[in-house]
């Protein structure tokens, strides 16, 4: 005997075939009639009245991947002692910015109010009024 001439004892049966649909055609096992067979069928999806119902999103928004720098006012910076150097460690000790996700933020210096300390700014971005302002005290800004 060798293995090419091994006949099953009992073949495999087919299911009988029966006529109750189920497995396709036109309605797929979900039956007819009712509702769906009427004329005037016009039922809404109920998804589409709750998201008809929600405010639209005006103007283009997309997540960016830069963050804007932290504002930092001049007459915040006046807690610094004369002749100082004011950086993002410097602002973060006195609690003038926080962490974002752990991360240190960038900042920038911006012109509101006087500035009377003279202060060493760097590791800053700072508006062009707020140079000026900082120079005509004395400070310097790299």
């Amino acid at each position: 005997m060798q293995i090419h001439s091994i006949k099953r004892e009992h073949p495999n049966k087919k299911a009988r075939q029966v006529g109750r649909g189920g497995t396709r055609g036109k309605t797929s096992g979900r039956g007819g009639k009712g509702q769906t067979a009427r004329a005037g069928n016009k039922r809404r999806p109920q998804l589409r009245d709750i998201i008809k119902k929600l405010p639209k999103l005006r103007g283009y928004r997309f997540n960016s991947i830069q963050t804007k720098p932290r504002p930092v006012n001049l007459e915040s910076l006046n807690i610094f002692a004369d002749g100082s150097v004011v950086d993002r460690k410097a602002l973060l000790d006195e609690k003038l910015i926080k962490l974002e996700k752990g991360k240190m933020p960038k900042v920038k210096i911006l012109a509101q109010g006087e500035i009377s300390k003279k202060l060493s700014i760097t590791d800053c971005l700072v508006s062009l009024p707020a140079r000026v302002k900082i120079e005509k005290a004395g400070g310097s800004v790299k």
